[in-house]
């Protein structure tokens, strides 16, 4: 499994890449953001509960001391990273606030280094300070005028924090010998739990309506972006480091800039893809490293 688990990993960085197609329908509805949000974790939470009680309902077994590893993985990845970041798009715009939110791999990095006592040597900085580069140049901030705010900057940087905390969280249940389909399940369970509060129940349900195209972009949602997503990645995560796998889900970028490409008509210039090399080369090196046996 350790040859393969950057697979899972990309594959993850590749779904959460292609979010912006059912965002982008469902947002068509009426629904907002964090609606958005809430309609992945709880859409996720009935179909991971559903596969657990019908295959082995022992992985709904945890122990009490060990809350707080999904508390982390479900409230302060999952919903305080939402929040964060949409909140960040609205103060600033959206290319800064998905620069601060791919600080994320240099965070997890950071904090695995103490954590986890994980190494940290020139192959892996040069494959950080790519990734990081290129995500940069992906977003398309350079060419444009930003507008920076002391709380938007601040909401970016939490974002980033949040989104590197699922990785540093997963961990901690990893060790402590949870499978990937019980960190997910109960990741989702304290992210519904969190993003209650945050959410317009009536007008998430004036939203709905009977008809299958909706239904495929819930569907597409909840199953590709979520399920598969974090079950993959919590999967790769468990037989790699926690900073080279947050270098790798860097591909999330590239991805949807390809696909923005192919079915939005957006434009690719040479400074994006650039960085598309960029993010490409970090990941051909954090895999060249995992090859020759580097812990």
């Amino acid at each position: 499994m350790k040859k393969t688990a950057p697979i899972f990993v990309l594959i993850a960085g590749c779904l959460w890449g292609s979010m912006g197609i059912f965002v982008r329908g469902l947002s068509l509805y009426g629904f907002t953001s964090l609606e958005i949000g809430a309609l992945r974790v709880f859409g996720a939470l009935l179909f991971l509960g559903t596969g657990i009680f019908l295959y082995n309902r022992k992985m709904f077994r945890i122990r009490l001391k060990d809350l707080w590893c999904f508390f982390g993985t479900g409230i302060v990845s999952i919903v305080f990273f939402n929040y964060c970041y949409f909140t960040t798009i609205q103060l600033t715009s959206l290319s800064v606030a998905a620069v601060l939110l791919y600080t994320a791999p240099v965070i997890v990095t950071t904090l695995s280094i103490f954590l986890f006592k994980e190494q940290f040597h020139a192959k892996k900085l040069l494959a950080l300070v790519m990734a990081f580069t290129g995500c940069v140049l992906v977003t398309g901030i350079l060419s444009q005028k930003l507008t920076l705010t002391t709380g938007g900057i601040l909401l970016g940087l939490g974002a980033g924090f949040g989104y590197a905390m699922y990785s540093i969280f997963g961990r901690y249940a990893i060790e402590r010998g949870y499978e990937s389909l019980t960190i997910s399940f109960y990741t989702f369970l304290f992210a519904c739990f969190g993003f209650f509060p945050l959410i317009d129940i009536k007008h998430l349900a004036e939203c709905f309506e009977p008809e299958w195209r909706l239904a495929g972009l819930l569907a597409g949602l909840v199953m590709l972006n979520t399920v598969i997503a974090y079950l993959t990645y919590t999967i790769g995560l468990t037989y790699m480091e926690a900073g080279r796998a947050s270098i790798l889900a860097s591909i999330e970028p590239v991805v949807a800039s390809v696909i923005g490409f192919f079915l939005y008509k957006e434009r690719l210039s040479m400074v994006t893809l650039l960085g598309v090399v960029l993010v490409l080369g970090s990941a051909v090196i954090v895999n060249l490293e995992m090859e020759n046996g580097k812990k």
